[in-house]
């Protein structure tokens, strides 16, 4: 009924950039909040930044300064601008929206993308 889909992630050399996207389809009727999460292997998946649909952002302290989120609300897309690379960013990336659908416009949930791998090399 409703997919995120990434792209963008690969692999980046330590003080590169990348920029990942993020694209809500199917019965989308509005999305709320949008966000990037990240999980690195043996560690617990952890918030990004995240940026409301009025354009409010939130940030990691780990990625304040080098990271930039943004969105584009007319194409239901979400990205982030990974600059400043280091090895520890290094990670799956997840979008995860909170969306309300054409099926139930009064109320909404949670919806997660699968993910894309970022690889920064040192």
């Amino acid at each position: 009924q409703v997919q995120l889909v990434e792209s963008g992630g690969g692999l980046v050399q330590a003080g590169g950039s990348l920029r990942l996207s993020c694209a809500a389809s199917g019965r989308v009727f509005s999305i709320d909040a949008m966000g990037w999460y990240r999980q690195a292997p043996g560690k617990q998946r952890e918030l990004v930044a995240s940026i409301t649909r009025l354009g409010s952002t939130n940030y990691a302290d780990s990625v304040k300064g080098r990271f930039t989120i943004s969105r584009d609300n007319a194409k239901n897309t979400v990205y982030l601008q990974m600059n400043s690379l280091e090895p520890e960013d290094t990670a799956v990336y997840y979008c995860k929206a909170y969306i309300v659908t054409i099926m139930d416009v009064l109320s909404g949930m949670d919806y997660w993308g699968k993910g894309t791998l970022v690889t920064v090399s040192s």
